[in-house]
């Protein structure tokens, strides 16, 4: 409770400041979710379980901002970063802390030809899968102790939907230019594989454009060094927008691959994901479809996810907004070796989510 006071008077601070100073504005968002878990998972020797679980958890969201003037502006997002999502579960008597961290900040510019902006930045992940896909095109282990797969949304949930980077768009033609340069780690030694800026560098570049009535953006994406665990992946593809009257429609598809060494690890694989996505007013669903091939390993993993939910209004006015929205979330997960064991790890939930912007 001392640290939301100790934040809410700073801003109030910072809100108050003279009229040469940039006048900070503060919005925010409180949630809480009951989820129910169902899953089911088979071991390589035919074992199953079937784990069921029904928790609370909820969320808190600062957001201030700040218009400098002449197209600059300062963005930032306070939230948990202990715990997956910032969604954090009830312990024994409520004895759980709640802390706040500076997950996102950045400042930029923007005018009719060009923007960029530098920081801590959003990635949009819950609408572009594509380093989805890239960093978790192998399950990895996350923070939670299970199972990391490209679908259900890791970087969104996993990574806080955020990297540390450089953004820069330009009008291009009919359409518009945008780059991403992002900084994954700082793990770069002085040994002879990695040294002085050999860290963590990825770069993704995109061109968004109109066929007709839908827009199209190609996209690709480069390792230029290696990520933390010696990978250097890269990936392509494309995402279409297409209107339906009131709805929207959006089709992705996007290809990654990596074959290389390093400290004695070869990496040798390649995999897609598939999605399309609907939404028509309150209602919104998507499904992803995953494969990925790796040949060092002789293992095919397949991964199937399904998202839908309904948003109820319950009031909105100028000051924010209250609403009810039940989600369903259902992710289908298996691989199988070259000698023909495979496994299963399925989860099918139920959300309902109580959401408060301010």
């Amino acid at each position: 409770m001392k640290k939301i006071l100790s934040l809410a008077g700073m801003f109030a601070v910072l809100s108050f400041t003279s009229s040469a100073s940039a006048e900070v504005k503060f919005g925010g968002e409180v949630g809480i979710r009951l989820r129910d878990d169902f899953g089911h998972t088979k071991s390589a020797s035919g074992a199953t379980t079937d784990p069921q679980d029904q928790y609370f958890q909820y969320r808190v969201r600062l957001k201030p901002s700040a218009d400098l003037g002449d197209g600059y502006s300062f963005k930032a997002l306070v939230q948990n970063e202990v715990v997956a999502g910032s969604w954090q579960s009830l312990a024994a008597n409520n004895t759980e802390q709640y802390n706040f961290q500076l997950s996102q900040f950045y400042f930029g510019h923007n005018d009719e030809s060009s923007h960029w902006v530098f920081g801590r930045i959003p990635l949009g992940s819950l609408d572009n899968p594509i380093l989805d896909l890239t960093l978790y095109a192998l399950p990895g282990t996350g923070p939670q102790g299970s199972k990391v797969y490209p679908v259900d949304t890791p970087i969104s949930t996993n990574h806080f939907d955020r990297l540390l980077g450089f953004n820069y768009g330009v009008k291009l033609g009919d359409g518009e230019l945008n780059a991403v340069l992002v900084n994954f780690d700082n793990v770069s030694t002085t040994t002879a594989d990695r040294g002085l800026l050999n860290d963590g560098y990825g770069l993704v570049a995109s061109y968004k454009t109109k066929i007709g009535d839908v827009t199209v953006v190609p996209q690709a994406y480069a390792t230029l060094t290696h990520i933390s665990d010696g990978r250097r992946p890269y990936s392509f593809g494309t995402q279409a927008f297409i209107p339906t009257g009131k709805s929207k429609v959006s089709l992705s598809g996007f290809y990654t691959a990596d074959n290389n060494t390093y400290n004695s690890t070869t990496w040798d694989y390649n995999g897609y994901i598939l999605r399309a996505k609907g939404e028509s007013g309150a209602a919104l669903a998507w499904i992803d479809y995953n494969h990925t091939k790796d040949r060092a390993n002789s293992t095919d993993y397949n991964n199937t996810f399904l998202w839908a939910q309904y948003k109820f209004g319950i009031h909105e006015s100028a000051a924010g907004n209250f609403s009810l929205t039940p989600t369903l979330r259902y992710r289908l997960s298996s691989s199988k070796t070259a000698a023909g064991a495979t496994t299963d790890n399925n989860l099918f939930r139920t959300e309902l989510y109580a959401t408060v912007t301010f």
